[in-house]
């Protein structure tokens, strides 16, 4: 279990936090997105339901765009981009 943040491609990163619960998810997006640049998007990996709402509360006080969210297996991705 250890956290993941990778950059994927062009503007593109990845953040896999499967394992963490609340409140790491959240400290994990928000630090990962400060090292982005604006307009960038950070697809994000993780597998507590609880920490989603807080994500998205975040994001939208920070002025960030919740792009795509879906669920596979016990896995939920968001598609962020930096706003």
């Amino acid at each position: 279990m250890a956290m993941k943040f990778e950059k994927t491609g062009e503007g593109k990163y990845m953040l896999d936090v499967c394992g963490y619960v609340c409140p790491h998810p959240q400290i994990y997006c928000k630090k990962s997105l400060e090292k982005m640049a604006e307009g960038d998007v950070l697809e994000m990996v993780f597998d507590n339901p609880s920490s989603a709402e807080t994500i998205v509360q975040m994001l939208d006080q920070a002025g960030h765009e919740l792009k795509e969210k879906k669920k596979e297996g016990g896995k939920i991705i968001f598609v962020i981009e930096k706003g």
